[in-house]
């Protein structure tokens, strides 16, 4: 499959399991304060066999093509750290995981497993929004001496100030969906009208003012 088919099928299987709510009149509200007519549970697939898998297949996939060198799969906890077992299982890889900070108490790890310094590392992500704490995890294997060769993550909602802060970070991210295709998915089976498209996209735009 290309890179558009994957992404298409994907989007469909996340509304289909319900792991993508889109209510464009009755709007979410983020732990960050920002009212969304979107929010994606990307935990809902390790409930389904069949997208599980799918997931695992592709993201293995990305990996394989993009990182032959990879030596080892990090997950971002908590959401990845399924995600990253199984691939690292199918590749046969080494697995860790990163907490968003160090334990406050026994080791105090920040990375739980075992990374050598100098390992070549691809983390695994679930979902993308302001690229905030995946970039943490990032910035805590490269303190620790670990080379991260890039981020492939399932889904994405496509912010400019996430792209703009890999960018900054140097770290190359690859997703097998993102915002545009779930809408486009969400139009082409009648989940939401061509009349909130627009206001789908202006969200996407101004994602911390719209609403306000």
């Amino acid at each position: 499959m290309n890179k558009e088919t994957i992404s298409s099928l994907f989007a469909a299987h996340l509304l289909r399991i319900k792991a993508v709510k889109l209510q464009p009149h009755e709007p979410f509200t983020w732990a960050s304060g920002w009212r969304s007519p979107i929010y994606c549970d990307n935990r809902k697939v390790n409930a389904y066999p069949d997208v599980r898998s799918f997931v695992k297949r592709e993201l293995a996939r990305e990996i394989l093509v993009r990182y032959p060198e990879a030596e080892a799969i990090a997950g971002v906890a908590t959401g990845a750290i399924t995600q990253g077992a199984l691939v690292a299982d199918m590749l046969q890889m080494p697995f860790a995981y990163v907490r968003p900070k160090p334990k406050d108490h026994g080791m105090g790890n920040q990375i739980e497993g075992e990374l050598k310094a100098g390992t070549k590392v691809v983390v695994v992500e679930d979902l993308i929004s302001t690229g905030g704490s995946s970039l943490k995890a990032v910035e805590a294997l490269r303190a620790a001496g670990i080379e991260v060769l890039g981020m492939v993550a399932s889904f994405t909602y496509g912010f400019a100030v996430a792209e703009e802060a890999f960018r900054e970070a140097g770290v190359v991210l690859t997703t097998l969906s993102d915002y545009h295709h779930v809408i486009a998915e969400a139009v082409k089976t009648g989940y939401v009208s061509d009349a909130d498209v627009e206001m789908l996209k202006a969200w996407r735009q101004d994602p911390a003012g719209w609403g306000v």
